[in-house]
């Protein structure tokens, strides 16, 4: 996502009046997450509604439905009724899904209201200290004189992580083979441990280890360098146009009234003002973006086309 649509609505965008309050029901809120509790995703989701509630005058929870990439979760929403009380906090694989999988019980445009763009996640390339590059530059030659014998970490197969090492094979030429875990924490410990060589990681998950000199920070995957990280370069600066981020989003099923998304979207985007949330995204190296709906919905679109490309061109399957 570019920086031009990173846009915090102001705070008059929050809903305020009981009124308002009362067009959308007083049952709890479901906001559906198709990962398992304690992750990335579901701590997002967690903290979106503690701080959604109160601008909704209702109570708003989290249920976790993992499996299949997040379609469950999706599923269960896209066939919801669009009454505003059921939601979906997806990831980048909804838009990978697309293309990863032959046949969805859903689509993922289509049967959808989109709200906002929650938070986007910046990742990061590592390496083990073993790894004879310094750099982006470095890491691609060595690639090309030892083709097919570095190696990968992927924490899930269809992943945004996992695509992110795709398309930088895609774009840079490289054979690097790619090993899978159930999971990115025994992914991070064996790369520590030097068993695999390299890894994209979200920044929350190894800012500890590179600060500590355990891993080699080769490249971040956003347009410009982080300001976490302004000595480590953009991967695009060797490779140009490669950017890769995660990105969170809200979701209602397709055909809600106008007035209820927008209320619920409101509050997602005043919820990103407050400051426990804003401390929660940056404990997770995430970056607040609360967009409008045509916005995350054009974004939702351009994802689709975009990922398409690179889950074709890595073969991969869905587990």
């Amino acid at each position: 996502m570019k920086r031009r649509d990173i846009l915090i609505a102001p705070a008059a965008l929050a809903l305020a009046s009981g009124a308002a309050r009362a067009q959308i029901g007083s049952a709890p809120v479901r906001i559906l997450v198709g990962a398992p509790a304690g992750g990335s995703t579901d701590t997002l989701a967690r903290s979106l509604a503690v701080s959604m509630g109160p601008a909704l005058g209702r109570t708003v929870i989290v249920e976790n439905r993992p499996g299949a990439g997040g379609n469950i979760a999706a599923d269960a929403v896209a066939k919801a009724a669009p009454d505003g009380n059921t939601l979906l906090l997806s990831f980048t694989s909804h838009a990978i899904n697309a293309t990863l999988y032959p046949t969805l019980p859903f689509d993922p445009v289509k049967d959808f209201t989109a709200l906002t763009c929650v938070a986007t996640s910046p990742s990061i390339l590592v390496a083990h200290p073993s790894v004879p590059a310094k750099d982006v530059r470095e890491l691609i030659a060595l690639a090309k004189a030892r083709p097919g014998q570095l190696n990968f970490a992927i924490g899930a197969v269809g992943s945004s992580l996992h695509m992110a090492g795709e398309a930088f094979k895609m774009q840079s030429g490289v054979d690097i083979v790619n090993i899978p875990y159930k999971g990115t924490a025994p992914a991070v410990q064996d790369l520590l441990a030097g068993q695999v060589q390299l890894m994209f990681a979200a920044v929350g998950n190894v800012k500890a280890h590179i600060q500590a000199g355990k891993l080699k920070a080769l490249g971040v995957t956003t347009a410009k360098r982080l300001p976490a990280f302004p000595n480590v370069p953009a991967i695009a600066e060797a490779l140009p146009g490669y950017e890769s981020s995660a990105w969170f989003g809200l979701f209602g099923p397709a055909r809600m009234a106008a007035d209820v998304s927008r209320k619920l979207g409101d509050a997602a985007r005043h919820a990103l003002q407050q400051p426990d949330m804003l401390k929660r995204l940056d404990t997770e190296g995430a970056i607040p973006v609360g967009n409008s709906p045509e916005q995350f919905s054009a974004f939702v679109q351009s994802e689709i086309v975009r990922w398409a490309k690179v889950v074709k061109f890595s073969g991969a399957k869905p587990e």
